[in-house]
């Protein structure tokens, strides 16, 4: 096997323009691409600054509803900074931040309703794994 990391993930989402507005104005992604993709159809690609993995804003898959994904992680290097700047800018954090032995974290859903984990890994935790 020669695979070296994960490139795209498809989110499925309702509203494009809505996602697209949360993942870029929101969470601070860059706006990778947003062009025609079709008759009724774009392409809206967004990437946390400087990630090899980008994320597809998707309303074409049957198979994948809106808010269905689960599970989403992103990496903060200021878990605290970023939990205050997403509740001034309207999301709302589940419960207060999380401890586990690999690091720490909190949960909130986008607009859609597809659950994301922010998280803080311990500096000692990637020695453990």
């Amino acid at each position: 096997m020669t695979i070296t990391h994960v490139q795209l993930l498809s989110l499925p989402v309702a509203d494009q323009d809505r996602a697209k507005s949360f993942y870029v104005d929101t969470l601070g992604f860059d706006l990778v691409s947003d062009n025609p993709m079709g008759p009724d159809r774009r392409w809206v690609q967004v990437a946390p600054k400087g990630a090899r993995t980008s994320i597809t804003l998707v309303t074409w898959f049957d198979t994948m509803p809106p808010g269905s994904l689960k599970g989403l992680v992103l990496e903060t290097d200021d878990l605290e900074g970023d939990v205050a700047a997403l509740s001034d800018r309207g999301v709302a954090i589940e419960g207060d931040i999380q401890r586990s032995p690999w690091g720490r974290y909190v949960t909130f859903d986008d607009p859609d309703g597809n659950g994301i984990v922010l998280q803080a890994t311990a500096a000692d935790a990637s020695a453990r794994g």
